[in-house]
C-alpha cells in the first residue's frame, strides 16, 4: 500500500489480535494407515421462495477433519428433489477433484494409488442416475455440463458414490 492511513492500521492490529487470541485453535488430524477422505453432498429443493431455485452444498473431511466446504444457490430451476441432488453432486465432485489431485501431489500419489474419495449422497434416485449412463425420460432435460459425474470422475478418479 503507498499511502496507508489510521483505519488500516487499525485493521491489522484487529487481525494480530485474532491472531494471538486463535493460536491454540487448529484442525487435528488423526495419525492411521488409511487417509479416510470423505465428503458430503446436499441440497434443497426450491428452498428460494422468490424463484424457486435449490441450494447445493458439500463438506470434505480429511482424516476426520473438515478441509473444504460451501454452498451455492444453483442457476436454474431444478424440476425434482433428484435434479436438485445431482446439480448439488456435480458441484461436489468437482471440488473433490481438485482436492483429490493436490492430496494426490502431496503424497506424490498417482489418480490410481491416491486416496479414494467416497461422497455421501442422501438421495436413492441421483446416486441411481450417476450409475446409470442411459438417460432417461425423467432426466432428458438435465443439462449436460453436470453429467460429467457419470463420464469423467467415476470412470477415471477413485470416487465412490453412497448413500
Amino acid at each position: 500500500m503507498e499511502n496507508p492511513q489510521e483505519e488500516h492500521w487499525v485493521a491489522v492490529k484487529r487481525i494480530f489480535r485474532y491472531l494471538q487470541g486463535t493460536k491454540t485453535h487448529g484442525i487435528c488430524f488423526k495419525l492411521g494407515d488409511n487417509i479416510d477422505f470423505r465428503g458430503y453432498s446436499d441440497a434443497d429443493w426450491a428452498g428460494d421462495l422468490a424463484d424457486r431455485k435449490s441450494t447445493s452444498g458439500y463438506t470434505f473431511m480429511l482424516m476426520g477433519a473438515p478441509v473444504s466446504w460451501g454452498s451455492k444457490k444453483q442457476s436454474s430451476v431444478s424440476l425434482s428433489t433428484s435434479e436438485a441432488e445431482y446439480i448439488a453432486l456435480s458441484l461436489a465432485i468437482q471440488e473433490g477433484k481438485w482436492i483429490h489431485r493436490l492430496l494426490c501431489e502431496i503424497l506424490a500419489a498417482t489418480n490410481e494409488t491416491g486416496p479414494e474419495l467416497k461422497i455421501r449422497e442422501d438421495n436413492q434416485s441421483c446416486i441411481k442416475m450417476t450409475k446409470n449412463p442411459v438417460n432417461h425420460g425423467r432426466a432428458k432435460h438435465i443439462d449436460i455440463k453436470y453429467h460429467h459425474i457419470r463420464d469423467e470422475v467415476i470412470e477415471s478418479y477413485r470416487f465412490g458414490i453412497g448413500y
